[in-house]
């Protein structure tokens, strides 16, 4: 089998192999990179991870992503090793289900990207050789997620900047509170700008001293192991290949790309749901065609999703056949009535999302988070749209552990949710963390000031 290339989304720079595409993180033309093909599953195949351990699942849908890098025994040892945690599917009603994906060390999705990144640039620094500076932007749980999967991996430091007002008080120490390898910086912006000075570092000539990388879902070791949940819960739900609804909570769209590589791959996907709040930037290009990105990003109760130009709408835009470039410019637009077929996107009001969280309690005894209402409220509105969605089998994803919220399920409910292990270990250990304006020659300053030399 030929080694899988992967192209940069603004077609400037020449296509390289996965370990170039995870240790550059972005492409030099500032595009992200994104598979050459999506490798197929047959029915049969499909079929097949009926009854599998998510771990197996895994192996055999990265495969085709990893060949030429790790053979079949290493990419199997690493998703044993990544993925050693519950991932339940409760049922709502009928074929509806909630597709909890809280349960790893961080309690969020985020742990399902950057345990596998990690154990995968930790192998390719050990065979380089070579020191790596990870830079990574947070508007929430992605931080978290990747500072506790790459704590203590030889040869990779980590530099995670979060916006100081934006993220909730748990969010915040389960960051702060690592150290060794791990370090994080406070800005006094919105993510937007956190992101906006990560890319530009990338860029920097006068940092090319520094080996730097991503672990944002710009960085396609990110994006490539969020397709396995959607054949997770296909193969447990509907292995005999009934098209599903999936709902998926979106705001830098890297877990929403996820389901769309899965669907380019053979998962039969009646509708893809893709939920935000009240960044609207997406369900707006969805319905006129022009994408305006929103600055500042508007901050929402679902903080993670908190994302005026989402990253990833490069590759859906790609996808597609059009091209959207770094800047939120339009160079070519894409099929949008396919588009418009294969995806449903509505804005979600904070007001709304708190409505949400009540009535799924009290309807359902369903426990939803600001992130998951988000997601609950978009399925429900899209059954309006689509009414013959009713007798599909739908998957909502709950992407945070509702004890990251507990102030605001508190207010709502009237209790606090039970705090995991994961989160209670971090309450009284001591934070450290440095603060930044939103300025990036302030940030270049800061990272040859720590890291050069």
């Amino acid at each position: 089998m030929a080694t899988l290339l992967y192209h940069s989304t603004n077609g400037e720079a020449p296509p390289v192999d996965l370990r170039e595409a995870l240790w550059r993180g972005q492409a030099p033309d500032r595009g992200l990179y994104l598979p050459q093909a999506f490798p197929r599953l047959s029915p049969t195949g499909l079929a097949s991870l009926a009854g599998l351990a998510y771990p197996q699942i895994a192996a055999r849908i990265l495969a085709p992503y990893t060949e030429g890098f790790l053979d079949p025994d290493a990419l199997g040892a690493l998703c044993e090793d990544a993925y050693h945690f519950e991932i339940p599917i409760d049922p709502v009603w009928d074929r509806v289900r909630v597709l909890r994906l809280d349960r790893g060390p961080t309690a969020s999705f985020k742990d399902f990207a950057a345990r596998f990144m990690a154990r995968a640039l930790g192998l390719l620094v050990k065979e380089r050789g070579r020191q790596l500076l990870i830079l990574t932007a947070t508007s929430g749980d992605t931080g978290s997620a990747v500072a506790s999967a790459f704590h203590g991996v030889p040869g990779i430091r980590v530099l995670v900047l979060f916006p100081l007002e934006e993220v909730s008080d748990r969010q915040r120490r389960q960051m702060t509170t690592l150290r060794g390898n791990i370090r994080t910086l406070a800005v006094s912006g919105k993510f937007d700008d956190c992101q906006a000075m990560v890319k530009q570092a990338f860029q920097d000539p006068t940092l090319a001293s520094l080996t730097l990388s991503s672990a944002n879902s710009i960085n396609i070791g990110r994006l490539l192991p969020q397709t396995v949940y959607y054949f997770y819960a296909a193969a447990r739900m509907v292995p005999e290949g009934e098209p599903m609804v999936f709902t998926v909570p979106s705001g830098n769209f890297g877990d929403m790309m996820g389901a769309v590589i899965a669907g380019q791959m053979g998962l039969p996907i009646h509708r893809l749901v893709a939920p935000v709040n009240g960044n609207d930037e997406f369900p707006r290009f969805l319905a006129t065609g022009q994408y305006e990105k929103i600055v500042p990003s508007r901050n929402c109760l679902s903080n993670a999703m908190n994302v005026g130009h989402p990253s990833n709408l490069a590759r859906l835009v790609a996808v597609y056949g059009g091209w959207l470039d770094e800047a939120g410019c339009q160079r070519r637009p894409p099929d949008l009535a396919a588009m418009r077929r294969d995806l449903y996107s509505v804005s979600v009001s904070d007001e709304q999302t708190r409505t949400t969280i009540v009535e799924a309690w009290q309807r359902h005894r369903l426990l939803l988070e600001p992130h998951g209402a988000v997601a609950w409220h978009g399925y429900l509105d899209f059954r309006k749209a689509d009414p013959s969605a009713t007798s599909r089998p739908a998957a909502v994803l709950e992407t945070a552990h509702p004890a990251k919220f507990p102030d605001e399920i508190e207010r709502l409910l009237g209790f606090s949710p039970e705090t995991p292990p994961s989160l209670a270990q971090v309450e009284n250990l001591p934070e450290e963390y440095d603060r930044l304006s939103p300025d990036y020659a302030v940030f270049r300053d800061y990272l040859r000031s720590r890291y050069a030399g």
